[in-house]
């Protein structure tokens, strides 16, 4: 047993305790959950129900060493400090090993040595112009869908051509609002939050993710099966109910003047009835365009048996990448580099193929698989793991 002040602290624990791995790993229940980062020991159990990320996020690593993880998705750790201290309880043993459950202390220190070098670098410097050329083509496609239909009219060709302009526009703004919610834009997480709600609720309809489901099966959920018109109309739906119940009034705001902007150019060219029509055939194209990028680095991947494994040999296992093009890079918002991408999360991604190389060396190191598929063969084996899985 570990040795340490005998003082209680709430939800238990000693307060300046100091703790062995075994007696960590006895707190990983749902109502008792201990994590370690950097060799400290913290008290989450109750701090997990309020966690930004979600409970099951943070709970992933109860009764677990969390520093990988703590260090990926918070990019100002002297921000976050004021949160953990009031759960700090102790620390672990000095013979204690800063892993748990004997992972490859080499491969973890080499990763984290990786990290440092490409923060060095400047690899987790945002450029602002190449976001803000981003937004700005968003912009254009949105404008030009418009002036076809206000100069050549409200015919089928240039129905058809005017949905496929604004699916485009959607699903580049999906990718858009992707980047500011990993905070990997703007040094203070504020900004990124601002301009994620404008993008997600005025350009891109208002649709919130809902911390209900780990990454892996959020992207899942949306692989659904129905009546293809009908499952947009249905999810959105659901995330307006729900910004209600939850009194999320900002967000509905955000969500209505998306409405309103829509309507107030469209209905005057196809009326009432021809505008809901024209926003379900983009919603359906959309959707699907989402749906297929986001699958084809998940769908076919073992994600079962996540825990108990090191940062860099969990996300491999998770996912892989597609060949880099100019077209596959914007065709999927960079997340061709799913790779990298779950690596390091707040790394802008017009950096993704400069540390690729990188992790690809240190997998070949360690003997970590790194897989790298075409988009081509990336699509069929969605196709293959729905009809045969």
């Amino acid at each position: 047993m570990g040795a340490g002040s005998q003082l209680t602290v709430p939800g238990g624990g000693k307060a300046g305790g100091v703790y062995t791995w075994e007696e960590v790993q006895q707190h990983s229940s749902r109502t008792d959950q201990w994590l370690v980062i950097d060799r400290k020991v913290y008290n989450i159990t109750q701090w997990a129900k309020r966690h930004p990320g979600g409970l099951r996020v943070i709970g992933h690593y109860a009764g677990e060493d969390a520093t990988e993880a703590f260090a990926a998705f918070h990019p100002d750790p002297t921000f976050v400090q004021k949160f953990l201290k009031p759960l700090l309880i102790g620390e672990l043993e000095a013979s204690e090993p800063s892993q748990d459950r004997n992972k490859n202390a080499a491969l973890i220190q080499d990763f984290h040595a990786l990290r440092a070098q490409a923060k060095s670098d400047g690899l987790f410097q945002a450029r602002p112009l190449f976001f803000c050329l981003h937004l700005g083509h968003i912009v254009l496609l949105e404008a030009l869908a418009w002036l076809m239909i206000w100069y050549w009219g409200t015919n089928w060709i240039v129905t058809l051509l005017c949905g496929v302009i604004l699916a485009t526009a959607q699903s580049q703004a999906g990718w858009l609002q992707h980047d500011f919610g990993h905070l990997s834009v703007f040094k203070e997480s504020r900004w990124n939050h601002l301009v994620h709600k404008f993008i997600i609720g005025h350009l891109k309809y208002g649709i919130k993710k809902i911390k209900l489901l780990p990454y892996h099966r959020q992207h899942q959920y949306f692989f659904l099966v129905g009546p293809p018109l009908l499952i947009p109309v249905f999810f959105h739906i659901q995330i307006i109910r729900t910004m209600i119940i939850r009194h999320d009034w900002v967000d509905l705001a955000w969500c209505v003047s998306y409405y309103f902007r829509y309507f107030f150019l469209y209905i005057p060219l196809y009326g009432l009835f021809g505008s809901i029509a024209l926003l379900s055939f983009v919603r359906f194209l959309e959707s699907h365009w989402f749906v297929w990028v986001t699958q084809m680095n998940h769908l076919p991947m073992d994600i079962d048996h996540e825990k108990h494994r090191d940062w860099l040999t969990m996300q491999l296992q998770a996912t892989c990448n597609i060949e880099q093009s100019f077209f596959n890079d914007w065709f999927s918002g960079h997340l061709n580099f799913q790779i990298e991408h779950h690596l390091f999360p707040t790394m802008p991604r017009h950096n993704y193929h400069l540390v690729a190389p990188r992790v690809r060396a240190l997998c070949e190191t360690y003997g970590v698989p790194y897989q790298m598929k075409t988009m081509w063969q990336g699509f069929t084996d969605i196709v293959w793991y729905v009809q045969y899985r």
